[in-house]
């Protein structure tokens, strides 16, 4: 185990659910936990409650992430863990965000992509653990177009969903290809079906499933927090190996596409483009 104390910890999404939980508990045992949020109400009263610093951004405008990222770079020097755990469940039409992609694959997706990136150098100095949160939803996902970030054709919710949660795992494999020999230990992770908000702007039995009474069986988000909290304090290399999927602390078989490096190569190459990145 890590000893947190002065370990400087960026965790996305932490308004609520498992990245609240996460924060929660990084933060009570002495690592300096930073958040970011999509509502400032949220965000702060959660930041206020913990007493940590936050950003404010919202992954469906890229331009806000540029922001998000050269404020952080600016404010830290060190970075020890980046969680990219923003993301959702989009609703139940598609809807293309400013930037021109289907916004369940921005927000899911590039946003995560584009902030490591813009902390790529702070990342590699402080030899940083990356950790990515997927979703064993990506098992399901047909993706034979990997440059596609539009989804122009055939649109589901659902598919688009598992879709970008591929694409976590695909970014996570390319980022540890790129970059462990550089410092950078990646991980993307599974944290189970759990009890939260995340359903709410999704329709139907999706809906039904995360906000009706059979939320009450689903996972605590302090559960499925769990793995997350144990990439962040755990020694990679040591404790876990980096380039691979998780859940429950244990490796799991991805999407088979997910293990084809040249899927990961594609990704990487679309989502610079789309994201202006050389």
């Amino acid at each position: 185990m890590i000893k947190l104390k002065e370990r400087t910890i960026v965790i996305t999404g932490a308004s609520d659910g498992i990245g609240r939980a996460a924060a929660t508990h990084l933060k009570s045992s002495g690592a300096n936990v930073i958040i970011t949020g999509r509502s400032r109400e949220k965000t702060k009263a959660v930041a206020e409650e913990l007493k940590v610093p936050y950003y404010i951004a919202d992954y469906s405008s890229l331009a806000e992430v540029r922001q998000l990222g050269s404020d952080l770079k600016g404010d830290y020097s060190t970075i020890d863990v980046l969680a990219n755990n923003a993301g959702g469940i989009m609703g139940s039409q598609r809807t293309v965000t400013d930037d021109g992609y289907d916004r369940a694959i921005q927000v899911n997706h590039l946003a995560g992509f584009l902030l490591t990136n813009i902390l790529l150098d702070t990342l590699c100095a402080s030899k940083a653990s990356v950790i990515n949160t997927s979703s064993a939803a990506q098992q399901f996902s047909g993706l034979t177009d990997l440059s596609d970030l539009k989804l122009d054709i055939g649109y589901s919710s659902m598919g688009a969903y598992g879709k970008s949660k591929l694409m976590n795992v695909l970014f996570t494999k390319e980022l540890h290809r790129r970059y462990n020999s550089l410092g950078i230990s990646a991980a993307a992770f599974h944290p189970g079906v759990v009890r939260t908000n995340f359903g709410e702007e999704f329709g139907g039995r999706t809906k039904l499933l995360y906000s009706g009474p059979i939320k009450y069986v689903l996972k605590t988000p302090e559960k499925g927090a769990d793995t997350l909290i144990w990439l962040a304090t755990s020694q990679p290399g040591k404790d876990w190996i980096p380039g691979e999927y998780y859940s429950k602390r244990h490796i799991k078989r991805p999407n088979r596409q997910a293990e084809d490096a040249e899927n990961a190569k594609i990704l990487w190459e679309a989502s610079s483009k789309a994201t202006g990145l050389p």
